[in-house]
């Protein structure tokens, strides 16, 4: 039964959570604008053309593209001659955003069509339209298409910002241009619901919310709007209630329709309908307002309120239900796209992609349309084969395997270089109003405190730092959608943090590193357990924008196996390091040990630098092998039987971590010789050869038999990566008692699940809870 307590507690959470629903896209909350200042429309001398503009072609975000200019009935572009980031301003001004962020030349976005209304354009910034700045004149122009300008301008929006139309013949050729969008809740058992799901369309012009008339809406429309709203798809409603409620409150309704395709990953890419014959602004002659209803993905469900810390833990799909996945992003929703193709998961080329074919990969993950399509490996390049390239999607598949792609030459002239990956939109949860870094230098770090229900009331308070590692700085970096972890603080007294949020509130934090919000970690309930208590041992991170992302070689692994059998008194620093089998012990000096080798060529495929936890000054010196440990664990080495038991294993510390080769144009910067730094760079890889100390398994007492052979790197998780999934390679292996035979080596999880349960025990280092 729920005290009273209990359920103000509740209440409260959905009344701060709901405000979230809008807080990503700029909204104030609440439904009710305070007075302001509001955006007043500019008025053109009578001379200056009248013209529209919009941004169109190959885009990859909503809010850039090549730029337009509707004159005389016909849209045009606009020649890079001369062209400034100044003329941008004046365009995504124009447009309703806030600023420019830069501009491309040499048609990026795709050659236009049509006239080319601009050259020389000359402005100063302040212009209130285009059309004012400097030019040739209009229409005139020595420039081909190839030359036409593309802008990226800012995604947030001018305040107050109000559409006006100068063109009424010709609406319907015009995109939409509104302050902002909305899904206004408006069914007491929506309103209590996170994510909202349904209610009415509001956009907002001219500093004001108002409704739109459904009498020429579509389901295309509502599949746009909820796409934006981070949910996959749409479904019917009561329509009844909705327009018992229009008659009890008089709705204010926007002048125009909207024309949607369907297809479109944001409104703006939506033509304008015709301007509607609104008699008052009350009424909406055979219509009701406009209301969507959407489908949230499984993971985004909404349920009863008392259901929502069960409710919203991130679900871990097979990954043999589907033939699509994300890999190497930071938060959820956004990743390298990886196909399964034959068996085995390979990547995308970025030839011609573009937020169509983003699009439908969000949706067939169970997200929304796609905020940006990302190009050039981003977020990280993949390994194996690229499986598609040059996708053309028309954005209703039910999945991008399903769009047509060059069949003649899917991998011909594409690297990993050119992976292409996705952000989508996700459904506005409000984890990020629970948690917050205090006392930091920066926005990135800091001492972690959440807000917690104490004694019926919600206070914030601190995490206890005892067992506190980089899988719930994960979440914490994650939660608060700062990217990824970059350390994690057992101690933060350097952080004094808020005064009246000392206290320990939470404690015994186990996540996986996949959870959305680190309520949803393991962690102890009402009684809490903290013998240092808070204050200097409460739980700190620092979050980064990007990560490493270390990936072996299984081809290095597989070409450069074989056995040695060497005297025990050439093993004694090896032993003295804890490298040897355990009957090493009782071996005589005179006696062999067996010892399976191998190299490992450890590339870092990631984003940033892989550089060891612990600070060169801590580093651990080893006088036997003369050298210093960074990482006293940096590689497990297994011996399993078919049935996954260890039968034989090794390890190997980080005694250097450096660039031992780099991808051409990548300059070395780490070496080992001189106490120098330590490390790996982005696009370098380092090579541990065969012929090092503790560089094998120690396999003296393994029967003859066949084996699987598993190698796994930074087993700890001591140093954050952007992908843990890929940190692990395994290996058939037979050994007769004379010879040993290395074949079918592969990074975990690179092949269909049906394949992997070949082999048994770590299946693909997919993080469970500790």
């Amino acid at each position: 039964m729920m005290t009273l307590w209990s359920v103000s507690f509740v209440l409260l959470c959905v009344w701060r959570f709901s405000y979230a629903q809008y807080e990503h896209l700029g909204y104030l909350p609440g439904y009710q604008d305070p007075a302001q200042d509001l955006y007043t429309a500019p008025e053109l001398p009578k001379d200056i053309p009248r013209i529209q503009l919009r941004l169109a072609g190959e885009k990859r975000k909503h809010n850039e593209g090549r730029v337009e200019v509707f004159y005389e009935g016909e849209w045009g572009t606009v020649c890079d001659d001369d062209f400034t980031i100044h003329t941008a301003q004046v365009v995504c001004r124009e447009l309703g955003y806030s600023e420019a962020v830069s501009w491309s030349p040499s048609s990026k976005y795709g050659k236009g069509e049509g006239r080319i209304w601009f050259d020389n354009v000359h402005c100063t910034g302040n212009e209130k339209s285009l059309a004012q700045c400097e030019s040739n004149g209009i229409g005139v122009s020595d420039c081909k298409h190839t030359e036409d300008v593309g802008v990226v301008c800012s995604d947030k929006r001018i305040p107050g910002f109000k559409f006006v139309n100068t063109l009424t013949n010709n609406i319907n050729s015009l995109n939409i241009q509104v302050e902002d969008v909305r899904i206004r809740p408006v069914l007491s058992s929506y309103r209590k619901r996170i994510p909202v799901t349904q209610g009415y369309v509001e956009v907002k012009d001219g500093g004001k919310w108002k409704q739109i008339c459904d009498d020429e809406w579509t389901d295309m429309n509502s599949r746009v709007i909820c796409g934006m709203f981070g949910f996959p798809g749409i479904k019917r409603y009561n329509t009844r209630v909705y327009k018992m409620f229009a008659r009890r409150r008089k709705p204010a309704y926007w002048d125009y329709s909207i024309n949607c395709t369907g297809n479109e990953a944001h409104l703006s890419s939506c033509k304008l309908g015709h301007m509607l014959a609104i008699k008052t602004n009350s009424t909406c002659e055979q219509g009701t307002p406009v209301v969507v209803s959407c489908v949230p993905g499984r993971a985004f469900a909404p349920t009863p309120m008392a259901g929502y810390r069960k409710a919203f833990r991130q679900e871990v799909r097979p990954d043999y239900q589907h033939l699509v996945r994300l890999r190497g992003g930071a938060v959820i929703g956004e990743g390298r796209v990886e196909v399964l193709k034959n068996g085995e998961w390979g990547t995308i080329c970025d030839d011609n992609w573009n937020l169509v074919a983003a699009t439908v990969v969000c949706r067939e993950l169970g997200f929304g349309s796609a905020k940006e399509a990302l190009s050039g490996g981003l977020l990280g390049q993949g390994m194996g084969p690229v499986h598609m390239n040059e996708v053309k999607c028309s954005g209703f598949e039910k999945s991008v395997t399903e769009c047509p792609f060059n069949m003649d030459k899917d991998s011909e002239g594409c690297s990993h270089e050119e992976d292409a990956g996705v952000r989508c939109n996700v459904p506005a949860m409000g984890f990020q109003q629970r948690l917050r870094l205090s006392g930091g230098r920066n926005p990135f770090e800091g001492r972690v405190e959440v807000l917690m229900e104490r004694n019926g009331s919600l206070v914030w308070g601190t995490v206890c730092g005892e067992g506190w590692g980089t899988m719930e700085a994960m979440v914490v970096c994650r939660q608060l959608g700062l990217g990824f972890a970059s350390h994690a603080f057992q101690e933060t007294w350097i952080w004094p943090g808020a005064v009246n949020a000392d206290s320990v509130v939470m404690s015994g934090v186990r996540c996986a590193g996949t959870e959305m919000s680190l309520s949803h970690c393991l962690h102890h309930g009402e009684y809490l357990s903290c013998p240092k208590g808070g204050g200097r041992f409460a739980a700190g991170v620092s979050c980064s924008e990007t990560a490493p992302d270390l990936v072996l070689n299984p081809q290095v692994v597989e070409q450069t196996t074989y056995l040695e059998d060497r005297p025990m008194f050439m093993l004694q620093c090896a032993y003295e390091e804890n490298c040897l089998g355990s009957t090493s012990s009782s071996t005589p000096a005179n006696s062999y040990r067996r010892l399976l080798r191998f190299s490992s060529q450890i590339h870092n495929n990631g984003q940033s630098d892989f550089r060891p936890k612990a600070s060169r000054e801590t580093w651990v010196w080893h006088d036997c092998h003369r050298h210093y440990h960074s990482m006293e664990v940096f590689t497990h080495y297994d011996l399993l039987s078919n049935n996954g038991t260890k039968v034989a294993e090794g390890h190997k510390a980080s005694f250097c971590l450096e660039d031992s080769e780099c991808d051409e144009g990548i300059e070395k910067r780490y070496e080992c010789a001189n106490f120098g730094e330590q490390g790996i760079t982005v696009g370098c890889w380092d090579t541990y050869r065969h012929d090092i100390d503790c560089q094998w398994v120690d396999i003296t007492d393994v029967k003859p038999g066949d084996y699987i052979f598993q190698i796994v790197i930074n087993p700890n998780y001591e140093v954050a990566e952007s992908d843990y999934t890929n940190n692990i390679v395994k290996c058939r292996c037979r050994y007769d008692g004379h010879r040993i035979w290395m074949y079918n080596c592969h990074i975990g999880g690179s092949f269909s699940a049906e394949t992997e349960d070949t082999f048994p025990g770590l299946i693909n280092n997919q993080v469970t809870h500790r």
